[in-house]
């Protein structure tokens, strides 16, 4: 890790890369829930990329038995 990167529980978006660590849920699984949910508060698109909104995915998984 540089000196400049950001640790990745600070960070406010993540890759789905990031969000699968993080989280421990597979990446395809994470893409899945993202294009089911496109206009999501935890989904954001940059270009063709989806970033993770991390507190507010966290908020959602909470309210999740099952994923």
């Amino acid at each position: 890790m540089n000196i400049t990167d950001v640790p990745i529980w600070e960070k406010y978006t993540l890759t789905i890369e990031e969000a699968s660590k993080y989280f421990r849920i597979g990446e395809n699984k994470l893409r899945k829930l993202a294009e089911e949910n496109p206009s999501a508060a935890w989904v954001m698109m940059n270009g063709n990329r989806i970033q993770i909104k991390r507190k507010q995915f966290e908020k959602y998984i909470d309210t999740l038995e099952v994923i």
